[in-house]
C-alpha cells in the first residue's frame, strides 16, 4: 500500500462533514494515506485493530466468518469509515475488509488521534461530533433492525403455533 499524502486536507465527508476545513488539513498531517489495490485486505478478521479509516473513494467489502466460510456484511464507499470502536477500544477485527477497486483511504491510529487532540482541542472536539453523531445514527439504524427482526421472530412463531 501506497502511504504518500495525495490530498492537502481531508475532505468534509462522511464524521468529518461538519468539520472545519483548516482543521481538516490539520488532521490529515497526523494521520496518513493508504491505497490498497482490488484484493487486498485492509483488515483481516482476528488481527489487532487500532485505527480509524476513513473511506475518500473507491469501494470496499466488509466479510465475516459464519459456519465455516466468509459471508458478505456490507459495501463501503466515499464518506463511510471502519474502526470506530476500536480506536478507543482496541480488540481482534470482528472482521476483514477488502478493497473491491483501487481506493483512497485515510488513516489515522490512537497514538496520532491523542496527539491531534492534544494539539488541538477545538479541532478534536469537532472530530469527537462527528464521530459520535455517526455512531448515534448507526444505534439507531440498528435498534430499528431488531425491532423488525423481532416483530418478523413474533409472527414466525405465531404461524408456526398455528400449523
Amino acid at each position: 500500500m501506497n502511504t504518500q499524502s495525495p490530498l492537502p486536507e481531508l475532505p468534509a465527508i462522511g464524521f468529518l462533514s461538519d468539520v472545519d476545513e483548516s482543521h481538516r488539513a490539520f488532521l490529515a498531517s497526523f494521520g496518513s494515506f493508504v491505497r490498497p489495490h482490488a484484493g487486498e485486505a485492509l483488515i483481516e478478521e482476528g488481527q489487532e485493530q487500532n485505527d480509524l479509516y476513513l473511506i475518500l473513494s473507491g469501494l470496499l467489502h466488509v466479510v465475516a466468518p459464519a459456519e465455516g466460510r466468509n459471508i458478505y456484511v456490507a459495501a463501503l464507499g466515499a464518506g463511510d469509515s471502519i474502526g470506530e470502536i476500536n480506536i478507543f477500544d482496541p480488540a481482534a477485527a470482528s472482521a476483514s475488509v477488502i478493497a473491491r477497486s483501487e481506493c483512497l483511504i485515510w488513516r489515522i491510529s490512537s497514538a496520532e488521534l491523542e496527539g491531534f487532540f492534544e494539539a488541538d482541542p477545538v479541532a478534536g472536539l469537532e472530530f469527537m461530533k462527528g464521530l459520535l453523531r455517526l455512531e448515534a445514527r448507526r444505534i439507531r439504524t440498528m435498534n430499528v433492525k431488531l425491532a423488525e427482526a423481532t416483530d418478523l421472530g413474533k409472527v414466525i412463531e405465531h404461524l408456526n403455533a398455528r400449523v
